[in-house]
Formats: C-alpha cells, structure tokens, sequence
C-alpha cells in the first residue's frame, strides 16, 4: 500500500472506558480503519490527561484511573481519511477528533534496509 506524499493524520481522542457495542471504541476504530483498508493505526494510552469536563485522568497510584486517555492516529490519503468519517462519526459519543496535513517522508514495511538517518 502507498501512501501519498502529502496525506492527512487524523487525531482521535478519547476515554480508554469508552464503548461501542460492547468493545473498547478504541479496537472498534482500529477494527474499522483496518476494514476500509486505511493505511494504519496506532492507538496511545496517556498517562495523564483532561478533556471538556476538565475531569482528571491519572495513572498515579494515589488518584489512579480506569479511564486514562487515548489517542488513535491514522495517516492516509485526505480522500481515503475523508471518506472514514461517516463511520468514525457514528461510533464516538463524545471527545476531540482533529485533523492535519503531514508530509510522508517514508512508509515501508520492516526490512533489512539501512534507516532513514544514520547515527
């Protein structure tokens, strides 16, 4: 799969407790990424975070939270993003969704090949 050089990231922020139907919303997102053959996804789980509700979230062992942030990022063709967020829509109740134009410098899969910038 190739990705154009000038593409989009999508930005997804939510609840780790968060659902739909049943699942983590954050696998149901993957899931579906991965169902309309969208490039990629990589989902990050925060140590700390607030949103709207200025509600704390924290993995400190004093104030420690079942329901720390995550943020999903997916990068691909505007066109390919854009046509994902009927289905992204449908899924998330609530949290921030953002996008931006990136560069794609490289995406290729693990090989034997020298990396990008040498040490």
């Amino acid at each position: 799969m190739q990705i154009p050089r000038d593409a989009v990231l999508l930005r997804i922020f939510i609840g780790e407790s968060d659902r739909w139907h049943h699942q983590p919303l954050y696998e149901a997102i993957v899931l579906k990424a991965r169902e309309l053959h969208l490039a990629g996804a990589t989902v990050l789980r925060g140590p700390m975070g607030f949103g709207k509700s200025s509600r704390l979230h924290t993995a400190k062992i004093l104030q420690l939270s079942m329901d720390l942030p995550l943020v999903i990022e997916i990068v691909d063709a505007e066109e390919k993003i854009n046509q994902f967020l009927p289905a992204l829509e449908g899924m998330i109740g609530g949290g921030l969704v953002t996008l931006e134009k990136v560069k794609v410098i490289d995406y290729r899969a693990a090989t034997d090949t020298p990396p990008l910038v040498k040490s």
